[in-house]
């Protein structure tokens, strides 16, 4: 029995640890974590079998994650998971330079000065970038492509991402070139989310494109609740947007991102270095198209989109 108790201890002791750092709390990342599991799994880990995953949850007040980064670097986890965009990533970055971190965002991570390079990391840092930034672009083409006639579009910006500012120059460009307008809002809390849909519905423009962030794609239930409300076209960079009754979405698969993000976290418990292991680029796109809402509207989406559309929600 004594031979027998030491050895579990010994088998606890060398247990890793994944240190799951999150910007919300476990519901809105459920899909998330399911494709997480589903690719530690395929590398070989199952939490609670071979592996324990020690999560710390910002419940979105985004402002905590460098402590809780630093949480659980002091606990010397054995990678730290920094998934759900460039704030998670930064903030896991700023509490070590020596345990492995595996990211998954939707923007640069060259640009942000996380990584050297994709294909050649460097320093303790890898993970997975998906379309999701680069793709707003798009959204504002889907807009206009709905809306032929109209010049001016209203776009919602989180002022506090760090890929913002790109975006919103980015997007100020695109329009230009096709001779419209913006009026940029700004919205990083429940409260301006209620007066950014206030003010679109006064203003009445046409649509409202979504920048691509985090903290829009986690409220997507929430953003559909408002859109439906004031009656108010939208698209979004994420599927639970017109899933939950919003117009339209535009932006990265998930699944796959947070599915290589689980893969890489189980390459590196085996062994391997995030200097070695290129960052993983998610180059589907998917476009959701909710007929339903739009009939709610009044609006007749065009053959276009529709041919174009992964799901179309009747």
């Amino acid at each position: 029995m004594a031979a027998s108790t030491i050895s579990a201890r010994a088998q606890q002791k060398t247990t890793p640890v994944i240190g799951y750092l999150g910007s919300e709390s476990p519901e809105p990342y459920g899909s998330r974590l399911a494709a997480f599991a589903e690719g530690l799994a395929e590398a070989g880990y199952v939490d609670g079998r071979n592996v324990a995953i020690d999560f710390r949850w910002a419940e979105g007040q985004y402002s905590r994650l460098p402590a809780l980064a630093m949480d659980l670097a002091d606990r010397q986890v054995t990678v730290m998971v920094a998934p759900g965009g460039a704030e998670v990533a930064l903030a896991a970055r700023s509490a070590t330079k020596t345990i492995p971190i595996v990211f998954e965002m939707g923007g640069d991570p060259v640009a942000l000065g996380l990584v050297a390079s994709l294909s050649r990391p460097g320093g303790n840092l890898t993970g997975v970038s998906s379309l999701s930034v680069e793709v707003s672009l798009k959204r504002l083409e889907f807009m206009s492509e709905l809306f032929p006639a109209a010049r001016t579009f209203a776009v919602a910006v989180n002022p506090r991402s760090p890929t913002s500012a790109s975006q919103s120059r980015n997007l100020q460009a695109a329009a230009s070139s096709l001779g419209l307008e913006l009026r940029l809002l700004n919205a990083s809390s429940e409260p301006e989310l209620e007066t950014l849909f206030a003010a679109v519905s006064l203003m009445q423009p046409p649509g409202l494109i979504f920048t691509s962030d985090p903290y829009f794609a986690y409220r997507s239930r929430r953003l559909a609740e408002l859109a439906v409300r004031h009656k108010v076209p939208a698209i979004t960079q994420a599927r639970d947007f017109p899933n939950a009754g919003g117009l339209m979405s535009y932006g990265g698969d998930f699944r796959q991102s947070h599915r290589h993000t689980g893969i890489y976290a189980g390459r590196i418990i085996k062994g391997e270095k995030p200097s070695d292991l290129p960052v993983q680029r998610v180059t589907k796109v998917e476009l959701f198209v909710n007929l339903k809402a739009a009939g709610q509207l009044g609006l007749t989406v065009p053959p276009s989109i529709l041919s174009s559309a992964d799901v179309v929600i009747e």
